[in-house]
């Protein structure tokens, strides 16, 4: 009895030590760099608005993020990554809509995302811009429309790759203009944008980051935006509901979530600190510059959109009859 007392006491102990333990790390918290994981190719909308906050970060909380890119299966491996990482606090995930998409599309996928991590915030509503090559006859969304119809299946389109939200943004428009495009997926949106710009491909939707330096360039054109309000950063642009396709809309989210068991403590940290930078004014501005709306929201918050978006992208899968992908 004693030597079961004796037992139990010592867990009691070891546990009541582990939690203060956590505590104490909790409160302490960052006393180290931050590894941040961008599941696909530097220059994608995750890895700019990842960027944009790591300094302000830094600036505040003494401690660098360091943006750690692991492209591969659709964002899975990068995924899969962070999901195994010690919950601490010292690794985290950009989180991206592909995310929400892949549930409906990749088969025996290794993880559950809303079982696998704990969202933080939602940090911004990424515009997705659908543009095409200048070679492209094409100048409103009703000229790409008839141009697709009087050539079904011969005009084609890159993706950041299947289950991307740039991937679901065109194949929404395909069922509801009934319409034929061939897709060519890519491993991220920076090199699907860039054979657009070689004139690989005739079109593509891709996110406001990316294409908006090349179409200030002249070397890709704006046709219309996928969200449900016309972009600030390009007022002039229509929305795609607007240039005809009424009830379109297709954005993409980038946001910034921890491995489930990380403390609520350390994340709740995390929330204040990210939404603190993204209420900055010299950051919204560069933010709104490139079409990518602030946002900040609660974990709750997050955790509602990201189940909503979940539900939203597997309907649009259904109706658009993708097939499932082995990852």
């Amino acid at each position: 009895m004693q030597e079961a007392f004796r037992w139990s006491f010592a867990l009691t102990l070891v546990c009541s030590l582990s939690l203060g333990a956590l505590e104490a790390s909790a409160q302490n918290y960052p006393v180290k760099p931050i590894r941040v994981i961008d599941a696909y190719p530097p220059g994608g909308s995750t890895d700019v608005v990842a960027r944009i906050l790591a300094v302000k970060f830094q600036e505040n909380m003494g401690r660098t993020w360091i943006i750690d890119n692991r492209p591969g299966a659709q964002g899975i491996i990068g995924c899969e990554l962070a999901a195994k990482s010690p919950p601490d606090g010292y690794t985290l995930l950009m989180f991206t809509g592909s995310h929400a998409v892949h549930p409906s599309i990749y088969k025996n996928m290794p993880y559950d995302f809303l079982q696998a991590f704990a969202p933080i915030t939602q940090m911004t509503s990424t515009t997705n811009v659908l543009v095409v090559h200048p070679s492209v006859p094409v100048k409103s969304l009703k000229e790409v429309i008839a141009l697709a119809k009087a050539k079904p299946g011969q005009l084609n389109y890159s993706s950041a790759g299947i289950g991307s939200t740039t991937h679901m943004a065109m194949e929404l428009l395909k069922t509801m203009a009934r319409i034929d495009i061939t897709h060519i997926p890519y491993k991220g949106a920076a090199p699907a944008v860039m054979d657009g710009v070689a004139g690989h491909v005739a079109m593509l939707f891709g996110p406001m980051p990316v294409v908006g330096p090349h179409a200030k360039a002249g070397r890709l054109r704006i046709i219309a935006v996928s969200t449900k309000e016309r972009s600030r950063a390009i007022p002039d642009i229509p929305t795609v509901a607007e240039a005809g396709v009424v009830g379109y809309e297709a954005t993409n989210s980038v946001g910034i979530v921890a491995p489930a068991a990380t403390p609520r403590e350390i994340v709740m940290k995390l929330n204040a600190e990210i939404v603190r930078i993204l209420r900055l004014p010299d950051i919204q501005e560069k933010l709104v510059a490139m079409g990518a709306e602030p946002v900040g929201n609660t974990p709750e918050e997050f955790t509602a959109f990201i189940r909503n978006d979940i539900q939203k992208w597997a309907n649009v899968v259904r109706a658009a009859n993708i097939p499932s992908q082995p990852w």
